[in-house]
């Protein structure tokens, strides 16, 4: 498995709902004129208690500051699975290559699956740590005049943080009824669902929808990144029906996910371990699972009929570890 360092430095925001229209703009502006906007990096992730923006620098310039936007300390590297444009199966593909290992050395990750592929987000202080953890077993790339270049350990300085025993916190799993679909776009397409894109970011809530997930009843969960021109989408099933199904791509299985929401507090951003202690046992059973980092939360969607099997293994985890 290869890695590649992208050039984006990343910053990680977050907007209150209420503050939402103060921002309609500059995200028009960063999802529909790309021609003004110089920005490469742009994911969005609506959750019942916000909206999370993960913006390169160009497109995190883009945002006036305000009570609304609550923006975290560090800048973010981004590190992605060189998949070929293949569907890499998510992030228990990389629990035991990658992400247990950042766990192991303090590492603190965030991570944004996407149709195409998946970016681990690291704090631009922890790439030396990064590297030297990752460079005995993994090959990483980054991009130097259009080429991919090998980074060698020569090229990493600063010793490792010392290794975790994984004395972690155990947090709360819930998982709402929605089913989920993970679609994408073809690019030259996206002016022909801007109506009803913009529907959906901004006038299709209602006050019920808008409830945090208890009791496992449905809540209002929607991802849209274009990240180096590649668009991917997560919606469930009933958002779904809004979009010309002629245009929105997905797997030729069709597959349906149901999400586990991590978190019973908002999680910040200093733990480590957080993605580990759910990749780890969904690898172990060999399920496969996609993984988004919010700004609160972090969420994992598991195929359809593997959900009961999920819970009872996360749950598992917290008995033993009580």
């Amino acid at each position: 498995m290869d890695l590649q360092l992208l050039e984006h430095r990343v910053r990680v925001t977050s907007i209150d709902k209420s503050g939402l229209w103060f921002y309609t703009h500059p995200i028009v502006k960063l999802l529909f004129l790309r021609h003004r906007s110089r920005c490469k990096f742009f994911s969005l992730t609506e959750t019942p208690e916000d909206y999370t923006l993960m913006l390169d620098e160009e497109g995190f310039a883009e945002l006036p500051k305000s009570d609304f936007l609550h923006v975290a300390e560090n800048t973010w590297r981004v590190l992605n699975v060189l998949s070929n444009g293949i569907q890499t199966g998510g992030v228990t593909k990389i629990a035991k290559s990658v992400i247990a290992p950042l766990a192991e050395h303090n590492v603190s990750v965030l991570m944004l699956s996407t149709y195409q592929t998946d970016y681990i987000l690291v704090r631009e202080d922890d790439l030396p740590v990064v590297f030297q953890t990752l460079l005995g077993e993994l090959t990483i790339y980054k991009e130097e005049n259009g080429e991919l270049v090998r980074l060698s350990f020569g090229e990493t300085t600063n010793g490792l943080k010392a290794r975790n025993l994984f004395n972690l916190t155990l947090h709360p799993v819930q998982s709402p009824a929605n089913k989920f679909c993970i679609l994408t776009l073809d690019r030259d397409t996206l002016p022909s669902i801007s109506t009803i894109l913009l529907d959906v970011l901004f006038y299709s809530h209602t006050s019920q929808e808008d409830v945090a997930p208890e009791n496992s009843e449905s809540f209002r969960f929607f991802a849209f990144s274009l990240i180096d021109g590649y668009i991917s989408i997560v919606m469930d099933t009933e958002t779904k029906k809004k979009f010309p199904t002629d245009l929105l791509l997905t797997s030729s299985s069709g597959e349906l996910w149901r999400m586990v929401r991590i978190g019973g507090q908002p999680l910040g951003f200093d733990e480590c371990g957080i993605v580990a202690q759910i990749a780890g046992p969904l690898a172990a059973a060999d399920i496969s699972a996609y993984y988004i980092s919010t700004f609160n939360f972090d969420h994992a969607l598991v195929p359809e009929e593997d959900t009961d099997c999920v819970i009872k293994l996360l749950h598992e985890r917290e008995e033993q570890n009580s």
